[in-house]
């Protein structure tokens, strides 16, 4: 398990300052960069920025950070996680990722997903019908970048591209690209079909139920005769000096949070004891470092993942805190994690 990666994953949630009141999202971009030069300090494998166009976030722009970031890092890699490709321009997300990865001397990645909000559609200009096609045709041209030479191309929904060279060219030749799936099976397929790494979104529930699709894109890639790479998958989390403490922090700040997304998508508000029952059995890894740790090596184990990502933020939840949760995880849990696989 020495090639196992770990990462942290953030939205650029708005987090609140020692006396109880809100940043600025210009604060809380800051805060995120602050953040990932101690992860890169500790050892910490990946920093992922989630693209959201919501209140709530600060990060809208994954790539705008990670170019920050990369000009105060030294080996960190440099991740999105996801950008929304449906709502953005497939040679646009190349080109930008492209400078990240000249910036960082080829350190970035980017995973493109579809997105499970929606708000990024209408703000672009585009038709939640064409939901499913806008990402196939989008992906198709996308791969058909990554060889870095001139690409034709046509669609239905994007101009087409006849013998088209894009520019900055990668020193590696080749940009990392992930697809971040929640657990559409179309989705698991498709991923293998165009041989790139599969980063799964496990965000509730026992890790194990995501066993069948990890086996799906497995056989599916042996199938179709393309290349099945270890797979990644990101959970929620929080890690303090105590198992109390880290509920005490993360609670609060977390059902207001889950509560204003719930109510968009018709759920009933979350109860204390669901909360709990997730962070016991479920996929919420919250508590002290030894806790978090054991609960990230059993689903490491159950799973076969050769990545994990902790979704370090969600809600307001003080900046000195998130900071020590940073420290926890880079200083004690994954050398934790390493030892139980071992």
């Amino acid at each position: 398990m020495s090639d196992l990666l770990f990462g942290l994953d953030t939205f650029g949630d708005v987090p609140q300052d020692d006396a109880g009141r809100l940043v600025s999202h210009a604060a809380a971009i800051r805060q995120v960069v602050d953040e990932a030069v101690l992860a890169d300090q500790l050892g910490v494998d990946v920093i992922a920025l989630g693209e959201h166009h919501r209140p709530e976030y600060s990060v809208s722009t994954p790539e705008t950070v990670l170019a920050g970031i990369a000009t105060r890092t030294s080996r960190i890699r440099l991740a999105s996680g996801v950008t929304v490709l449906s709502s953005d321009d497939p040679v646009r997300v190349f080109q930008r990722f492209a400078t990240v990865d000249a910036l960082s001397n080829g350190r970035a990645e980017v995973i493109l997903g579809r997105g499970s909000f929606t708000e990024s559609f209408p703000l672009f200009g585009y038709d939640l019908r064409d939901y499913d096609t806008l990402f196939e045709e989008k992906i198709d041209l996308f791969v058909k970048l990554l060889d870095e030479k001139p690409v034709t191309w046509s669609g239905t929904l994007r101009a087409p591209l006849e013998n088209a060279d894009v520019f900055p060219k990668t020193e590696s030749g080749r940009l990392d690209t992930w697809v971040g799936v929640g657990g559409s099976p179309q989705s698991v397929v498709r991923t293998a079909q165009y041989g790139l790494p599969l980063m799964l979104a496990i965000i509730g529930g026992a890790p194990d139920r995501f066993a069948p699709y990890i086996d799906l894109y497995r056989r599916a890639a042996e199938q179709l005769g393309t290349t099945a790479h270890p797979v990644g998958m990101h959970s929620p989390g929080f890690i303090a000096d105590t198992d109390a403490e880290a509920k005490e922090i993360y609670w609060p700040h977390y059902r207001i949070m889950r509560d204003r997304i719930g109510k968009l998508r018709g759920w009933p508000p979350i109860r204390r004891q669901e909360f709990d029952s997730e962070v016991e059995n479920g996929s919420l890894y919250i508590g002290s470092p030894e806790t978090v740790a054991r609960r990230m090596a059993r689903a490491i184990r159950s799973l076969g993942v050769g990545r994990f990502d902790l979704i370090y933020s969600a809600g307001a939840q003080p900046a000195s805190a998130r900071m020590r949760a940073v420290e926890l995880y880079g200083s004690k849990v994954i050398p934790m994690v390493r030892e139980l696989l071992a």
